[in-house]
């Protein structure tokens, strides 16, 4: 059985919480197509296109608690653990492109993690972030 968690930096304002957690749900779409379930249709014949078909909980930290996080699943990643990250370099970049070439320059511990999302095994996923506080 698998699980998803998106961890969110809680001093971001709403609207970049929501960003953060569209842009990992986009690259995790991407990466696990399989998630997404068929197009269905509604009593009246309207096509409705497939959504997760998984449950993905918005939980929240601090920036210190999401690096430390990063760093302990980045260490399970060999037992299944998918980790998907958005940094604020990624937020603040004006192009893809941008994104690319700046963050290439950058050490990883002065990255800032706005947001990451951790699918794979239950218990693991769990085990990593039983702790944290849903969004309210």
């Amino acid at each position: 059985m698998t699980r998803c968690a998106f961890i969110i930096d809680q001093a971001l304002p709403r609207g970049l919480i929501a960003n953060t957690a569209a842009i990992l749900a986009m690259t995790l779409g991407k990466e696990r197509p399989d998630l997404i379930g068929h197009a269905v249709h509604d009593a009246d014949g309207n096509r409705h296109q497939g959504i997760t078909t998984i449950v993905m909980p918005i939980l929240m930290s601090d920036a210190d608690g999401l690096m430390a996080l990063r760093n302990r699943a980045a260490s399970q990643e060999a037992s299944g653990l998918e980790v998907i990250g958005v940094t604020e370099a990624a937020q603040r970049a004006k192009s893809y492109d941008a994104y690319a070439l700046g963050i290439g320059d950058m050490r990883h511990d002065h990255l800032r993690y706005l947001g990451l999302c951790l699918h794979g095994p239950a218990k693991l996923v769990r085990s990593l972030t039983g702790d944290l506080p849903l969004m309210k």
